[in-house]
């Protein structure tokens, strides 16, 4: 396992890290059992993943809760972030809905006290706002209220996680304006690299790091969506239509060839694209296995993708045709 250095925070990170929504909720085509997802935590752990990234939300808590208690007494062993910014407790969890925000001083206090509790620790490596609309981003109460936390040591760092889909340009270059922030997060991947490309050209600028999700373009890139694949309507998946699919998969064929003159997989191909970028501090693939864990795991090797060919993804992907991105306004 490879490390990098998550912006200006000075934190060293795992390249690929673990994004534990999947053991929390069963969004993905599988319900996780507690005990296989200590399994896939400690495993993990074992490969030289140290970056355990989850969010208040997963499960109402429950995500927190496993990493809490599979790494009890290993607090300097990881780096946790988490995030926060939903009004969750008494709420029903259905599908893509999203629930009320609060980033208020009260409310992240309450968010922040109790994340600790359940994480079994005094301190959290990357605290996070959870999907912040532009006005947020702008709210320098917030901001202070986060920073005080920094001078207490309660917190290290924060990021900005963006979303809950793929766009919020304005939002992510507005954050990195922010002094404390050294990661934003995004969906980013070979088929879709907008606006990652934008986002990543100013991070190297602003010395913050991107965390990546999404990097299988929701199973495209694993080859567990196919042209005929059903997927259930609960599953997370479920907004990629039909038409998209068909779409993406003859995008793969495209840079099949890349794939197999470096003797990869499409799934290798998709995300050393991704470590071949400096600015991206580390890669949250969807794992629902132990074996995956490790095949993705095994991916960061510290071989890269050659200039020549980073070159021709980047004109091929310049010949797809645009698409349409979420934003919110001041």
């Amino acid at each position: 396992m490879k490390y990098r250095t998550l912006g200006k925070s000075g934190i060293k990170v795992s390249e690929i890290g673990f994004g534990a929504w999947t053991i929390a909720l069963d969004w993905w085509g599988k319900k996780i059992e507690d005990d296989e997802a200590r399994r896939m935590l400690k495993r993990a752990y074992d490969l030289g993943i140290n970056l355990f990234e989850t969010g208040d939300m997963y499960g109402k808590g429950k995500s927190e809760k496993l990493i809490g208690e599979v790494f009890r007494g290993m607090r300097d062993d990881i780096v946790i972030s988490t995030k926060y910014g939903y009004e969750f407790e008494g709420a029903a969890q259905i599908g893509h809905s999203e629930l009320p925000q609060r980033f208020d001083p009260l409310f992240t206090e309450h968010a922040l006290k109790n994340s600790l509790a359940r994480l079994q620790t005094d301190h959290i490596d990357v605290y996070g706002l959870h999907n912040p609309k532009m006005y947020h981003i702008q709210d320098d109460v917030i901001f202070n209220t986060l920073d005080k936390k920094i001078n207490e040591g309660v917190i290290g760092t924060y990021q900005i996680a963006l979303g809950p889909a793929i766009g919020w340009t304005k939002e992510g270059l507005a954050a990195m304006e922010r002094k404390n922030v050294s990661a934003v997060q995004t969906v980013y991947n070979i088929l879709e690299q907008t606006p990652g490309n934008e986002l990543i050209d100013t991070a190297m600028q602003k010395d913050v790091g991107i965390l990546v999700r999404v990097p299988d373009a929701s199973g495209i890139l694993t080859g567990k969506v196919k042209a005929d694949t059903k997927i259930d309507e609960k599953d997370h998946r479920s907004v990629r239509r039909g038409e998209w699919v068909k779409a993406a998969l003859d995008k793969v064929e495209q840079l099949r060839p890349i794939a197999d003159r470096n003797n990869l997989n499409i799934t290798e191909l998709a995300i050393k694209f991704i470590l071949s970028k400096e600015s991206i501090s580390s890669v949250f693939p969807t794992v629902i296995s132990i074996e995956e864990i490790e095949q993705f795991a095994a991916m960061s090797d510290g071989n890269y993708l050659p200039h020549n060919d980073m070159s021709e993804i980047a004109r091929i992907y310049s010949s797809w045709p645009s698409y349409e991105l979420k934003a919110t306004v001041a």
